[in-house]
């Protein structure tokens, strides 16, 4: 195996803080344009009907604009993904349902997922609910082969959760598949067990290789793979958790990012290269608190934008307040990311 390349940090900033909870990020580029999304809520990282989808726009990652913003009555929008599917750009967003008069109760059959949609990233339509996501919490996107996809964790057989937010084994992440973004209908598992936040991409082939996010009961990340017609799954434990998970290529490298928990009194959000299965730790970035979910578009084989929130300039805690950070990244030793294929 060559020597791993080193990941610079020239510069991270904060692109947003209006003393909100602001979280959960995605980024992507869309018609020459870069594409910022997160969860914006006075309330705090919980589960309030306050939180509102924010969507911002910048021509080169300097100045970013907004362009749009939706919430959901009598939900909590969160999560928000990026998809480019059909020529249009989509933004996905999970929802709980809020009970005003039992504030703390968490039913996962009623998550629905909700989508808002543009053609040029100025004009958005929606929110619409998505068709075949009761009961289903809709999470990361990605379209291959003229279908889009996603993934959807459900408690089995959608069996009573009696207000228990993470039910353990019981939990599910289901892959979901579209025709046209807004109906969605069962394709395979990610995980039949201790299914939570996965991110996932398309091999050219249309394999699927994904990071899965353990649960509390089992802090440990999954690698997993599939090829179409995705019913027969390899999965192998890696050595850490990877809380909010982000796994993209750069050059020909697999990028992981998420928070770090191994010290649980100081996650961080962190970096690592993919491969033989295991995680090579490459950079920590400045955050704290209530941190992670982060989104990357690669500029190119050597730099990089990554996007994620932290409250450590902040709250330091889940509460309002916590920043949106863009960080310019860059790689450094020989120049190219090499030998980093996940075999």
């Amino acid at each position: 195996m060559s020597a791993w390349p080193e990941i610079r940090l020239n510069a991270c900033r904060v692109v947003y803080n209006d003393g909100n909870h602001n979280a959960f990020t995605d980024l992507c580029r869309f018609r020459d344009h870069y594409y910022l999304t997160f969860r914006s809520c006075p309330d705090g990282h919980m589960v309030f009907p306050t939180s509102r989808i924010l969507i911002l726009r910048s021509r080169d990652g300097g100045e970013w604009q907004p362009v749009h913003a939706f919430g959901v009555a009598g939900r909590d929008v969160r999560d928000p993904h990026f998809l480019i599917f059909r020529e249009r750009l989509w933004v996905y967003s999970g929802t709980w349902r809020y009970h005003p008069e039992r504030p703390d109760y968490r039913d996962v059959n009623e998550h629905l997922g909700y989508a808002v949609w543009s053609d040029d990233g100025v004009h958005w339509q929606g929110p619409r609910l998505l068709e075949g996501t009761y009961g289903h919490y809709v999470w990361r996107a990605a379209a291959w082969d003229g279908r889009a996809y996603l993934c959807a964790r459900r408690r089995r057989d959608f069996a009573s959760s009696d207000g228990a937010e993470e039910p353990g084994a019981a939990m599910q992440a289901a892959l979901l598949g579209s025709d046209d973004g807004l109906i969605w209908h069962f394709v395979g598992w990610f995980q039949e067990m201790y299914g939570d936040e996965t991110a996932f991409l398309f091999e050219p082939d249309g394999a699927i290789l994904a990071i899965a996010r353990g649960p509390r009961t089992r802090p440990v990340a999954t690698l997993c793979r599939s090829r179409p017609p995705y019913q027969q799954w390899q999965r192998t434990p890696l050595e850490r958790n990877v809380g909010g998970p982000l796994l993209a290529r750069w050059g020909q490298c697999y990028l992981v990012g998420g928070r770090k928990t191994v010290d649980p009194s100081a996650p961080r959000t962190t970096l690592y290269w993919l491969a033989d299965d295991r995680l090579v730790e490459a950079l920590e970035l400045p955050s704290g608190g209530d941190n992670s979910y982060p989104g990357f578009v690669a500029l190119d084989e050597t730099r990089g934008l990554l996007s994620y929130y932290s409250s450590h300039e902040g709250s330091g805690s889940s509460l309002a307040p916590s920043a949106i950070y863009l960080a310019e990244l860059s790689l450094g030793g020989d120049e190219r990311a090499r030998d980093c294929e996940a075999r």
